[in-house]
């Protein structure tokens, strides 16, 4: 995409359907109210994701999976199973990242509580 020429709203939308099986309702209604968001949003993932990036389309999405279920990001957790379903991502490495997603979780409360202990630990 070059800044000259960008693909056509369609385009975009087609893109999605082919490589996420649905376009995800937020980006409907958000270029809906402002194409400009759409465009802005196909830039964020060119920088994020360029075409000839490090990691493999499988590991991208295993990693967005893990970052939106860490955020909270029920949209973004919804697109990205339905990628991983479009990309046929075993449900063993699907399964995987939430188990690690969840782990980290887990590891964040007990660095989160350190304050508590050392205040317990002050008690003793």
């Amino acid at each position: 995409m070059t800044s000259d020429s960008k693909p056509t709203v369609d385009q975009v939308f087609a893109m999605m359907r082919n490589t996420m099986g649905s376009i995800p309702s937020a980006i409907e209604k958000a270029t809906d109210l402002d194409e400009g968001l759409l465009y802005e949003h196909l830039r964020s993932r060119s920088y994020a994701m360029p075409a000839q990036g490090a990691l493999s389309e499988e590991t991208r999405t295993l990693i967005y999976l893990a970052s939106a279920l860490a955020a909270s990001s029920t949209a973004c957790v919804q697109a990205m199973a339905n990628k991983a379903k479009t990309q046929g991502i075993s449900q063993e490495k699907v399964l995987e990242t939430i188990r690690i997603v969840r782990f980290a979780l887990a590891t964040k409360v007990i660095g989160d509580a350190e304050p508590v202990f050392d205040a317990l630990l002050r008690a003793k």
